[in-house]
């Protein structure tokens, strides 16, 4: 034994396995939680799950990255709610509301002013109208004046009269005469009675000195003017006090502008106004607005708001066309509110805005109901709801309430909150009018060649259903909408990209909607009221991808959706009037014009 221990050799290896195993015996064991700790850096922020979502279908949730099943956009992290937050609330974080385009405002008091738009027509003055009339029976012989528009002054001759009943007065007057020193009385009721067919005193008088009986009377204007009408020939036979002439006094003139009923509260007597003349570019005239009509046209259900202006020169002429704006600078009542209409949601019975709050933990919206008073053009007055210094949603709110609803929050469509939703509803709820999209802010978003191609198909029918309804016509209309939904439906998604593939789908889904509605419609009501929410989503297509080369005209008319006012898309400048057809094809105005 001792001769092996002194072997160096072995004395070496011993050791060395003694060391192996003390070394061994002395390892730590391995720690899980290092392996842990980076599939929780994945997985998890602070031990709680990370969710997954789509910024555009928000019902989506998954525990890891990856495409949304639906759209094929990128799934970003969701955060979690703070449990702090008012459980009746909507909770969103910064880049939440980035994606949603959410935008808000400080409300508060303001003057409730509005610029009217008006249009109308120059008429003469009915005040300074005069008819020129036959004051003996008789026959015309002779017309000095045969035209319309010719300029005649008081006590011009415009014409001849033959009448045989003047000459039995001339005989009358002739007897009287020669006892006119017995009979003076029977002498003055001769003269009295060629006076009374306005024969003037030196008329009679050279009567008396010639001796001879006139059959023939001149026709002496009574006014100066213009001509605006005659109304006998030559040769024709009159009765006394039968009009032969309208004679218009044009050194004043009215004009007559049209106030629709829903605008009559912005437009005062004495109000200042600015108009131009379409047959006169470049020139802008001004006046105070001196009547407005009491009474409602029945047909046209306006009123007329009158302008007397001076026209020594003639410039105005009747039946010239004019445009004017009326500057209403009312203030607001009972503390009433002023927001932009972007602001509020219309279920059809309620209006409702999202009131936002601020915390050291999160960003909330809650629903608010308010009271809407009268329209501004691009705003509101809220009389009840809201109060001065609160802060409301003026972009994105369409977003939000979509996330109200998926969380089973207070929504527009249900106040009193509900299960949250899970899957994907692509037609709408049953019998759910679908909210439409919030344009307020357009953006410019870039469409390949083949995008476009894509969406002038659309505007195509669009059009063709416009001028369908406005002709009244029911086929045409159903058709049109027809082929507009066969053209949203064959869009191929693959050629909008990134910014474009995330606007369309905004529109899409609201109106194929309305599209589908208008197949089963059975009256042309039930068509122009989806063709109103059909409108909307495509003024916003317009201003967001400008498909067409050609000007795009947003048309505006006051009185359409129960004199709430609705828009639509024209390729003409002038006015033909969708929502009522042929009853009122003019009625409305361009707002906006898109390039």
């Amino acid at each position: 034994m001792k001769n092996i221990f002194n072997n160096k050799f072995v004395l070496i290896a011993v050791t060395l396995l003694i060391g192996l195993t003390i070394g061994w015996l002395l390892k730590p064991a391995p720690s899980p939680k290092l392996e842990a700790d980076e599939h929780e850096h994945v997985e998890s922020i602070a031990g709680i799950p990370i969710t997954y979502t789509c910024s555009m279908h928000p019902q989506i949730r998954q525990n890891e990255p990856g495409d949304c099943p639906i759209c094929g956009m990128d799934l970003i992290p969701l955060e979690n709610d703070n449990a702090d937050a008012d459980p009746m609330a909507v909770t969103m974080s910064p880049t939440a509301m980035q994606l949603a385009g959410v935008q808000s405002i400080l409300v508060g008091n303001a003057d409730a002013g509005k610029s009217i738009r008006l249009n109308g027509k120059i008429q003469a003055d009915e005040r300074q109208n005069y008819t020129q009339s036959a004051h003996i029976p008789g026959r015309i012989e002779e017309l000095s004046v045969n035209f319309t528009g010719e300029y005649v002054k008081k006590g011009q001759v415009l014409g001849q009269i033959y009448s045989p009943e003047l000459a039995t007065a001339q005989e009358e007057l002739f007897q009287a005469q020669k006892i006119k020193d017995s009979q003076p009385a029977l002498f003055n009721a001769a003269k009295e009675k060629l006076k009374n067919w306005k024969l003037t005193d030196s008329q009679i008088a050279q009567i008396l000195a010639t001796g001879k009986v006139t059959e023939q009377l001149p026709i002496l204007a009574n006014v100066s003017g213009y001509v605006t009408d005659k109304m006998v020939n030559l040769g024709d036979y009159v009765s006394k006090g039968e009009p032969i002439y309208q004679i218009a006094d044009l050194s004043k003139v009215w004009v007559l502008f049209d106030v629709y009923e829903s605008e009559l509260q912005w437009v005062k007597k004495g109000d200042q106004i600015e108009f131009t003349v379409q047959s006169l570019p470049g020139e802008t005239f001004t006046g105070k607005l001196s009547y407005i009509d009491p009474m409602i046209n029945p047909q046209t259900r306006v009123a007329k708001a009158r302008l007397e202006v001076s026209n020594s020169n003639l410039k105005f002429k009747p039946e010239m066309f004019v445009s004017g704006k009326v500057e209403s600078n009312g203030k607001s009542i009972d503390n009433s509110i002023i927001v932009p209409k972007t602001a509020v949601m219309w279920t059809g019975t309620r209006s409702v805005v999202y009131v936002k709050n601020v915390s050291d933990q999160a960003v909330s919206f809650k629903l608010r109901e308010v009271t809407l008073g009268a329209s501004l053009g691009s705003e509101y007055v809220i009389t009840s709801g809201l109060e001065s210094g609160e802060e409301i949603a003026v972009n994105g709110t369409f977003s939000i309430d979509a996330a109200a609803q998926l969380a089973g929050k207070p929504s527009m469509m249900s106040p009193d909150g509900g299960a949250a939703m899970t899957g994907h509803n692509h037609g709408g709820m049953p019998g759910m009018k679908m909210e439409t999209t919030n344009h307020s802010s357009p953006r410019a978003v870039v469409l390949t060649p083949q995008a476009k191609d894509e969406l002038k198909l659309i505007f195509d029918s669009y059009f063709e259903l416009k001028n369908a309804l406005t002709k009244d016509d029911l086929s045409i209309a159903k058709a049109s909408a027809a082929t507009m939904l066969a053209s949203v439906e064959k869009v191929n998604m693959s050629e909008f990209k990134g910014d474009a593939h995330v606007e369309w789908m905004k529109y899409e889904k609201n109106i194929k909607v309305d599209l589908v509605r208008i197949k089963s419609a059975k009256s042309l009501e039930n068509i122009r009221n989806s063709f109103l929410s059909i409108s909307d989503e495509m003024v916003g297509l317009a201003e967001n991808f400008t498909p067409l080369g050609s000007k795009i005209y947003v048309q505006h008319c006051p009185m359409a959706d129960s004199n709430k006012g609705a828009d639509w898309l024209s390729l003409e400048e002038k006015v033909m009037n969708p929502y009522f057809g042929k009853g009122m094809l003019s009625c409305g105005e361009v707002t906006k014009t898109i390039q």
